[in-house]
């Protein structure tokens, strides 16, 4: 599929090539390639350093896997079966900040993990993998699921695999398999102060 999506200024081509597939092929990934992918998330950018994410991973076919798995809408399920992993970006909601004798609400813990998730994606871009973060899973049995302490926020459900074959969805789900557009940068960018 060729890539319709044009940037209005320079970029690297890395940013437009990232998008989140749907169809994925019924391909494994070997933990070294996983552990790649969180490498690059690991060094995203984080206030004061205090890194709030954490990742908690399944690979499809592992005891880790169904779990996980379960806690997804049926729709995300449905297209998700065929994904080599599974990784929870969860952030800490409370930081022990430089200076500061206590931990103290971290109003920036999910921004943070939102840079993590960010280098993933480019990550899985870069090494020939793609990555689809979600949000329609039940919060509690994903919770439940993977032992997470209520200090913690469950940010999104990233689905990773190789592109596979459209023809794997559903006919609904099959139209939208293809690189979304943004709007213009004039519509989101302003100098100075904020325009609708």
């Amino acid at each position: 599929m060729s890539n319709p999506r044009q940037s209005a200024h320079p970029i690297d081509p890395l940013f437009t090539n990232r998008w989140s597939p749907r169809a994925f092929a019924e391909e494994t990934i070997a933990e070294p390639a996983l552990m790649s992918l969180l490498e690059a998330a690991r060094w995203a950018p984080s206030a004061y350093n205090v890194q709030p994410w954490r990742f908690i991973y399944a690979r499809r076919d592992t005891p880790a896997w169904q779990p996980i798995f379960d806690s997804l809408v049926e729709f995300n399920q449905m297209w998700t079966k065929r994904a080599a992993a599974l990784v929870v970006v969860v952030s800490q909601r409370e930081a022990l900040f430089p200076g500061r004798a206590e931990a103290a609400p971290n109003q920036w813990h999910s921004f943070d993990a939102g840079a993590a998730w960010a280098s993933l994606a480019f990550q899985a871009t870069l090494s020939g993998w793609s990555a689809h973060a979600m949000a329609g899973f039940d919060a509690e049995k994903l919770r439940a699921a993977i032992q997470l302490p209520q200090g913690y926020a469950i940010e999104t459900v990233v689905a990773v695999g190789r592109k596979g074959d459209p023809a794997v969805l559903p006919d609904g789900v099959r139209k939208l398999e293809a690189p979304s557009d943004r709007r213009a940068l004039a519509e989101t960018a302003a100098e100075g102060v904020f325009r609708q």
